[in-house]
């Protein structure tokens, strides 16, 4: 048996472009594809307590190939000098069903959750953002303020964080992604009053962080804004409070999905606030049978799924 073909980070972003791994999530579910045919995430907790982590696996197939990506959430990597998610993805020949390509698999993830992210924003967010907050530091809240400069040109960044340097870290390496316009970036931390004040005139919020309770009060968020909240894949942590999602238009990936992970949108849906009726899907959205809202915020609850990243790998591939 011929041995699968192994593709690195570096490979995945010379394949793949964040603009373009946008435009293929967009275009699988235009074209058709329903995203509750996805298998459930296997997931299996590792150690005890608040530093266990966590074990998935993540199946699935589409009507061209078929894949399964294999990942561990540590959250005390990032002391380490490692990212929290560590993950490879296996590609599978579509007619052999034999393992073809190995890939990076934290390489893929890093690139189609904001991929993901920037579907709902380009949909969602209004036409002209100036002023952007990215709430945490890490991978994600670089990847996804390249995802969005590819839609949007914002006049400013501010990145909030814990620790001062990292947000002031991530927020230079925003900085130097804006090469076609001039923008200003600057790192806050979470208990900076500036950080109210930042959310309050912001067109788009993107929280990713590895937060259980809410990071932004329920009345910061503008009328007509976005909010991305892709922190959590759990049903008892949440990014949001359930006063922000009860009075937002919320789009969540997949119902079903939703119902078992997004614990944003579980909460506030117990807590009253929120009713199951009024959730839509991002397929909606893509289709034009719902649009932003300009008297609301607007809401976009990601918990990230299999068929996802089986796009972008398959794209690796090619």
């Amino acid at each position: 048996m011929q041995q699968p073909r192994w593709v690195d980070a570096a490979g995945v972003r010379h394949a793949v472009s964040p603009d373009r791994a946008r435009r293929l999530i967009r275009r699988e579910l235009a074209d058709g594809f329903d995203p509750a045919t996805d298998p459930p995430r296997l997931a299996a907790t590792i150690g005890e307590g608040d530093g266990s982590g966590q074990l998935l696996v993540m199946p699935s197939a589409t009507r061209t190939g078929a894949g399964v990506k294999v990942l561990s959430v540590a959250p005390g990597n990032p002391e380490r000098g490692l990212d929290r998610i560590q993950a490879v993805y296996v590609l599978l020949d579509p007619d052999t069903l034999a393992p073809s390509v190995l890939v990076d698999g934290t390489a893929i993830t890093s690139l189609r959750t904001p991929a993901v992210s920037a579907v709902a924003m380009d949909a969602l967010a209004p036409d002209e953002v100036g002023s952007v907050v990215v709430v945490g530091s890490g991978p994600q809240a670089l990847g996804h303020a390249e995802a969005l400069l590819a839609i949007r040109q914002p006049t400013s960044v501010t990145v909030v964080g814990r620790r001062a340097d990292a947000a002031r870290a991530t927020a230079q390496r925003i900085s130097g992604l804006a090469s076609s316009h001039r923008m200003a970036t600057r790192g806050l931390t979470v208990d900076d009053p500036a950080f109210e004040t930042a959310v309050r005139d912001a067109q788009v919020v993107v929280t990713a962080t590895s937060a259980a309770t809410p990071v932004i009060d329920d009345d910061w968020v503008a009328d007509g804004a976005c909010v991305v909240a892709i922190g959590s894949h759990e049903p008892h942590r949440r990014e949001l409070g359930s006063g922000l999602l009860g009075r937002s238009l919320v789009v969540v990936e997949d119902l079903q999905t939703a119902h078992r992970e997004a614990g944003d949108v579980i909460l506030a849906a117990a807590q009253g606030p929120l009713a199951w009726d009024d959730v839509h899907t991002l397929a909606e959205v893509v289709l034009g049978s719902v649009t932003r809202a300009t008297d609301r915020p607007n809401v976009f609850k990601s918990v990230g799924m299999a068929w996802q990243d089986l796009v972008i790998a398959e794209h690796v591939r090619s």
